[in-house]
């Protein structure tokens, strides 16, 4: 069988998160990828963009949630963006990943990651 996937890699956002002051102060650069796994009946069969999901909805979605409030945790951020993203269309499988790549200086990023892949 083959398998289907929606990848999106390193979506950048401006997001209000963070427990301590300074996180608070300011919003900060966060970095969201997201694998969506599809259904095998939900492939497209043409090549019409109301066939598929459309990449819009997936980026909106994320887009919309990052935006939405201040979250304390990225474990937070990224459960309400895997619970989101498990309702679309044909998504049967999913890894969401949030990142914040500037919370330390001597770190490329501190990430969370959700996953039933």
């Amino acid at each position: 069988m083959i398998n289907r996937r929606f990848i999106l890699e390193g979506l950048e956002c401006t997001c209000r998160i963070g427990i301590y002051d300074h996180e608070r102060a300011a919003p900060q650069r966060v970095l969201i990828d997201a694998e969506l796994l599809m259904s095998p009946v939900s492939e497209p069969t043409s090549d019409d963009v109301d066939d598929s999901l459309n990449y819009d909805e997936i980026r909106d979605k994320i887009l919309g949630i990052v935006g939405s409030r201040h979250f304390d945790l990225q474990e937070t951020l990224a459960r309400e963006l895997f619970d989101a993203l498990r309702t679309l269309d044909g998504v049967v499988g999913l890894r969401v990943r949030t990142a914040k790549p500037e919370a330390y200086p001597d770190c490329e990023q501190i990430a969370y990651q959700l996953s039933d892949l």
